[in-house]
């Protein structure tokens, strides 16, 4: 079974990274500015490297200094990398980790196109699972992340991986989502739901157990308070998958007749249905068709550090 969730995520998330999503459409642009990004860092980075995939900004919430180095797990086209490494310098390093392929293969691409048109220096990217990220233990002074250990089957192998690749004193700061009303079956055994973030996601106290067994600290779960429902910005501005002009969300309702003439899978973009997978905004335009995400999730910013006396591994 977790294969095939990894399956369907990779598939999902490939479609994504093989679009023409950016911060050049105004609703991919607005989906990040709901959840805390600013204009200036928007404008500071490849238009490319966001596609409307975040539920917060982690780097934000990091407190990330000059010489630090940054891990951002399930890092997709670099979008948090490369505002991390604007913020720990020449002297610092920020690592991109993601299991797609083509999600790094655009966050390289995007790299090309660093700061004045001239690559940053002082960014990687890794292809490979987030549980099992290749580094050496005690790596990383902060570890950041970004709506995706909400995607993992073993959540708890992920916050494992993450202890082991902090040094002593190390911390994360993770934007996800979290449970706060069990899920209706509907959303709970969709398979569709858990590639658009919300089936996956557990309780707060869950998620907060999880650290606390990987050996964590200080451990601060806080609900941002953003409106999950923003995420049908990209099916209006970028036109994926909507037919009519019209955006299906939870306040404007659509029945199940009117929704297959409301959602149309394009040939193209983020609605490429060629790999055998429902595109990934196709996902979410459809749960807010019928759901208040609100009424079930919330983005939650993630605080915790890896005690000083703990061994780097």
């Amino acid at each position: 079974m977790q294969e095939d969730i990894l399956k369907r995520v990779q598939q999902s998330y490939a479609a994504v990274a093989e679009s023409n999503l950016s911060s050049a459409d105004a609703g991919v642009r607005a989906v990040a500015e709901s959840f805390g990004y600013s204009s200036a860092e928007l404008a500071a980075i490849p238009a490319e490297a966001n596609m409307g995939l975040s539920c917060g900004n982690p780097t934000a919430l990091a407190s990330l200094k000059p010489g630090e180095v940054v891990v951002d797990l399930g890092c997709g086209g670099g979008m948090d990398v490369f505002l991390a490494a604007a913020r720990v310098g020449p002297a610092g390093k920020a690592i991109g980790i993601d299991m797609t392929a083509s999600m790094i293969d655009r966050a390289r691409r995007n790299a090309e196109k660093g700061p004045q048109g001239r690559p940053y220096e002082n960014v990687q990217f890794i292809l490979a699972t987030i549980d099992a990220t290749t580094l050496p233990a005690g790596t990383a002074d902060c570890v950041i992340s970004n709506c995706v250990i909400n995607l993992a089957p073993d959540k708890p192998a992920v916050l494992r991986e993450i202890f082991r690749i902090l040094r002593p004193g190390g911390r994360v700061a993770i934007s996800d989502i979290a449970l706060q009303n069990p899920l209706p079956s509907e959303l709970a055994d969709n398979v569709s739901a858990y590639s658009a973030c919300i089936a996956g996601a557990v309780m707060f106290e869950t998620y907060y157990e999880h650290l606390a067994d990987a050996g964590f600290a200080d451990i601060r779960i806080i609900n941002s308070g953003a409106d999950l429902n923003a995420y049908s910005k990209v099916q209006g501005a970028a036109a994926c998958c909507v037919t009519d002009g019209s955006v299906p969300t939870a306040q404007q309702p659509a029945d199940s007749a009117s929704l297959s003439t409301r959602l149309n899978v394009a040939s193209s973009g983020c609605c490429d249905s060629s790999k055998g997978t429902k595109p990934l905004h196709a996902d979410l335009a459809e749960l807010l068709c019928r759901y208040d995400l609100n009424d079930y999730a919330a983005s939650v910013k993630i605080y915790a550090v890896k005690p000083i006396g703990q061994l780097a591994g």
